[in-house]
């Protein structure tokens, strides 16, 4: 038999009843309870299937579900891009690892019942939890691969349904629920389960471990500099840093802890500088190319992170840009292309006034240079970002007029495809670069010639993307939120 047989009998987690909150916090417990229990069903009935055989009907169990319906027009309050609907009527999202955004649900939810006035609703959903995403968090357990099994794992249990974890919410062409509810979440249960299992693939480290500022990186010399800056900041008792965790989820404490390098490191390392409260800063270095970028935005995105950063390396345009020189994003030329399909070209991506002011601030800080004298060393512009690494190769007639008629002061092959998928995501984003080579004026990159500038510069980037995160984690989330990042037809959750 397959699953689509509908003689198939199923065997499903106990049936629970809705039932109403008005306190967030109890929400939230409840649908932690709702959870745990339809994945201790699942996990209970996998190992059975290990040991004992295919089961005689089919297991299933549902993700948890918030639910709200409004019947007024009364405003909400307007300075909050979030944490309330447009119209009456009935909103709903599906809830997967409450755990884990326990913090994020608590505020949602409480914004949600007190813009309101009316209470949330907590129970099953119609949506069947698959079989890998219940026991991916149990490192005791491993999915079998097609064939090991007598059996195949679809006749026993459901699977990941591409039809449920698209992108359809964020990019605006999905308006409701198939049973008429609006859109409370950005994204399904099904599709963060989903980027919560590629985190753990891509960058080996737990998303547990992530922090709400997350700064993005194409070379390992940052992530060097990084575990520095991290290091003193854990021999400060007040810096409010408390552990500094890297690939293979090790973790480091002391300023002398030991942070081994895993024989086979992931595509793309993360490393996180954790606070009690999640507001520290994880680095990931993306690598090199728009493809990178976009895998790792798509996933790190769910997360809802406050503000991510690209820190790296750039070809300067200008003649009177000098190696090591800063470039502050204002806009992006987009011709990386990963995007086009769900973002099309033509839509601006708007630089965000909180991210400008705390990255230049930032520089001013570090670089101790002010006004005019700053801008010596960092030009404000139009970045490019491109999607073939030997541009330089190619008859220059066609890059160089479009960049000029651009107005682009630089390029590099991430920073627009990182800043577009936050625009898309609405997660606030933000580019300050730093020039390594001019190919345009005959100085290439080569080691020879980036040797000193790597030694000189990278420690000065690095902590000034830092700083200017720290400066982001003291805004209050309405003004980092900015609604130049929201719709007409946008969720409630942030």
């Amino acid at each position: 038999m397959t699953a689509s047989d509908p003689t198939l009998p199923v065997q499903t987690a106990p049936a629970r009843a809705a039932e109403s909150f008005t306190d967030p916090e109890a929400a939230v417990t409840r649908l932690e309870e709702l959870y745990a229990e339809a994945t201790a069903f699942l996990l209970e009935g996998f190992n059975s299937t290990l040991t004992g055989g295919r089961p005689a009907a089919r297991l299933r169990a549902f993700y948890p579900e918030v639910r709200i319906t409004t019947s007024s027009h009364m405003k909400a309050d307007s300075r909050l891009s979030f944490g309330h609907v447009a119209v009456p009527g009935t909103y709903s999202a599906t809830i997967t690892r409450p755990d884990l955004f326990r913090n994020y649900l608590v505020q949602q939810l409480g914004l949600l019942i007190r813009n309101h006035g009316v209470p949330v609703s907590i129970g099953p959903s119609g949506t069947a939890i698959p079989v890998h995403f219940a026991v991916a968090g149990n490192p005791s357990v491993a999915v079998p691969q097609e064939g090991v099994l007598s059996f195949s794992l679809r006749d026993v249990f459901d699977v990941p349904d591409l039809a449920t974890m698209d992108d359809d919410i964020v990019n605006g062409t999905n308006l409701s629920h198939p049973d008429g509810s609006g859109h409370l979440a950005p994204f399904t249960a099904q599709r963060v389960d989903y980027s919560l299992a590629r985190l753990s693939h891509y960058t080996a480290t737990m998303p547990e471990h992530f922090q709400n500022h997350v700064l993005f990186t194409n070379y390992q010399f940052y992530v060097d500099e990084f575990e520095a800056f991290a290091r003193t900041a854990l021999a400060d008792p007040d810096s409010g840093y408390e552990a500094f965790v890297g690939p293979g989820n090790i973790s480091v404490t002391t300023p002398d802890g030991a942070m081994p390098h895993l024989p086979k490191m992931p595509q793309m390392p993360a490393y996180h500088l954790k606070r009690a409260d999640g507001q520290g800063i994880t680095l990931v270095n993306i690598g090199v190319g728009p493809s990178n970028a976009k895998t790792a935005t798509d996933h790190i995105a769910v997360l809802r992170p406050h503000a991510w950063l690209m820190v790296g390396h750039c070809a300067g345009l200008r003649n009177s840009q000098s190696l090591g020189d800063f470039v502050l994003a204002h806009a992006y030329l987009r011709e990386d292309h990963v995007l086009d399909a769900d973002l099309p070209v033509w839509v601006p991506i708007p630089a965000l006034a909180e991210i400008q002011i705390a990255l230049q601030e930032a520089v001013a800080e570090v670089t101790e240079l002010d006004g005019y004298e700053l801008k010596r060393i960092m030009r404000t512009g139009t970045v490019a970002t491109i999607d073939n690494r030997n541009w330089e190769l190619r008859d220059q007639s066609g890059p160089v007029q479009r960049l000029s008629q651009s107005r682009a002061i630089a390029l590099d092959m991430e920073s627009a495809t990182i800043a577009a998928n936050g625009f898309r995501f609405r997660v606030p984003y933000g580019t300050l670069l730093c020039v390594s080579d001019k190919p345009l004026h005959g100085e290439l990159k080569l080691p020879g010639m980036a040797s000193e500038f790597y030694k000189t510069q990278v420690s000065r980037h690095l902590l000034i993307g830092v700083r200017a995160m720290e400066r982001l984690r003291d805004m209050p989330l309405e003004r980092i939120h900015s609604r130049k990042l929201r719709s007409f037809e946008e969720t409630a959750f942030l």
